[in-house]
């Protein structure tokens, strides 16, 4: 039996013998991890010379080279269009027109030519003008006087069209038709084609100007309405009224002249010539191109308040002479527009422009319609105001108030006080060394108002006197009112003086 102590020392010394040295064991280890963090380190540093960035630039210079090297596909691209460059020789630039290039077509009857005929006298030329007065018949030539007219042609019988309006007349279609038969006429240089009545004044000056704005080789179509909303509105606001003038461009009166006469059979119902015209001209698709200098003045009494503040326009034409009162007072229509013709040669562009100015001193408030009248009102009123016509006139329908023009109005005169002290044209001066113009205005003898105003009355002014530069260039411009000054008088007692002319920069007519 074997004791205790060799039973725990026997297996221990066994196991002794079968194990190594510890410390022989951590050394191997040692060794086997240095090999391997050296085999790492070779490894990475391997690997990071293939992403240094002077490598990445020797394999792209390499891949270039490659395919650079490589045969380059054939790619077929469509050709890059050209500039089309126009071979066709430019035209001169044409002249800006003139009278010669306007031909008139004026509408009249033969019984009423002995006394119309003088109107058409105070504005034709007849060395400058080409056109014809177009008559029903023949009428009687006083060769001594009328050389200064038109020549006159006889309208081509109309009487095959037929014609139903109950209160019209047959003539309206041999009306129609002057700027048809003016075209078959055959005249060369031709650009517009105008036509009026016989008791219509144009300012040629001004219908040039105006016509100018506008390519003569389109169609155009030009005049105004009725000053009377009910006209329009019976007629058409989209019509030119003849009386005030129509100007057609050439290639539209060529077109015209081709259809015309079929144009009038399918309008057998209407009442005259402009509204047969206006609806040819709505058959060939052309809108009335509006130019407010073309009056008809479908209107009564005194044109006054309608010339006084005429619209920021060259005035082209003034139409139904017979009708209204003369211009000026005690005289008789074609004096006074005999008198109107002064102003007009000097500086036609300017005719009939307002002006609006102040005298603060006095609380007085100044419209000047250059060439025709002054008017000095008592007190300060705002241009908005001044620059609306009164209402001196009466409306085509009598019996219709003043709501029916087409335009707004004022009444003349709310009080006495309000009533303005007038005076009109009475002569012209042009002088050339300081290239300006001097006209007068005279006071209109008529009673002052009763007036308990406590302000300055303008009664003691008998004579106004304004200094003004004529420009012709006026309406090349973009449209807007001449400005007025008046100026200080203390030599002529009686008298005020003003300046007008464009306005200076920042110039602004202000009330306060």
């Amino acid at each position: 039996m074997i004791n205790q102590t060799q039973k725990h020392t026997q297996p221990l010394f066994t196991m002794k013998g079968n194990q190594k040295d510890p410390a022989e064991g951590w050394t191997s280890k040692k060794i086997t991890l240095c090999f391997l963090a050296l085999i790492s380190f070779l490894y990475i540093s391997y690997s990071l010379q293939f992403v240094s960035p002077s490598n990445l630039c020797r394999q792209q210079q390499s891949f270039t080279a490659h395919v650079q090297s490589q045969p380059k596909p054939k790619v077929s691209l469509p050709p890059i269009p050209q500039p089309i460059t126009d071979t066709t020789p430019e035209k001169p630039q044409e002249a800006k027109t003139n009278i010669s290039h306007i031909v008139f077509g004026i509408a009249a009857s033969a019984n009423m030519w002995g006394h119309r005929k003088n109107y058409i006298k105070l504005w034709w030329k007849a060395d400058q003008m080409r056109g014809n007065v177009w008559l029903d018949q023949p009428v009687k030539m006083e060769p001594e006087h009328d050389h200064l007219l038109p020549p006159i042609k006889i309208s081509s019988d109309t009487s095959k069209f037929e014609y139903k309006h109950p209160r019209g007349h047959q003539s309206a279609i041999r009306l129609s038709r002057i700027v048809s038969e003016n075209f078959r006429l055959g005249m060369e240089n031709v650009r517009w084609f105008v036509m009026g009545d016989d008791d219509t004044v144009f300012v040629t000056e001004n219908l040039v100007r105006v016509l100018q704005k506008y390519d003569h080789n389109q169609f155009y179509y030009i005049g105004s309405s009725s000053e009377s909303h009910l006209q329009n509105i019976y007629f058409s606001y989209n019509m030119a009224y003849g009386g005030g003038g129509i100007a057609i461009s050439y290639p539209l009166a060529k077109a015209l002249e081709k259809m015309q006469d079929r144009c009038i059979e399918r309008y057998t119902g209407l009442y005259g010539s402009d509204d047969r015209l206006q609806a040819c001209m709505a058959e060939l698709g052309v809108p009335l191109t509006r130019e407010k200098g073309f009056h008809q003045f479908d209107v009564y009494g005194s044109l006054f308040g309608l010339l006084a503040a005429h619209p920021v326009t060259p005035l082209v034409s003034l139409h139904h002479l017979d009708v209204f009162e003369p211009i000026f007072p005690n005289m008789d229509r074609v004096h006074a527009l005999q008198r109107l013709q002064a102003p007009m040669k000097i500086d036609s562009a300017g005719l009939l422009q307002q002006s609006i100015c102040y005298d603060k001193t006095r609380s007085w408030t100044v419209s000047v319609s250059w060439g025709y009248t002054i008017q000095i009102f008592r007190g300060i009123f705002s241009p908005r105001e001044i620059e609306m016509p009164s209402r001196t006139f009466l409306n085509w329908y009598k019996k219709a108030d003043y709501t029916t023009y087409e335009f707004n109005t004022h009444r003349f005169g709310r009080n006495p006080c309000q009533q303005p002290f007038v005076y009109y044209f009475s002569n012209v001066v042009y002088n050339k060394n300081v290239s300006h113009t001097a006209t007068e205005y005279v006071r209109d003898r008529v009673p002052d108002p009763e007036c308990h105003w406590k302000m300055a009355n303008p009664s003691r002014i008998k004579k106004v006197q304004v200094y003004k530069a004529p420009n012709p260039h006026l309406w090349d411009k973009s449209p807007r009112r001449n400005c007025c000054r008046i100026l200080p008088n203390t030599k002529k007692n009686g008298t005020m003086v003003i300046d007008v002319g464009a306005c200076n920069e920042d110039e602004v007519v202000e009330v306060r």
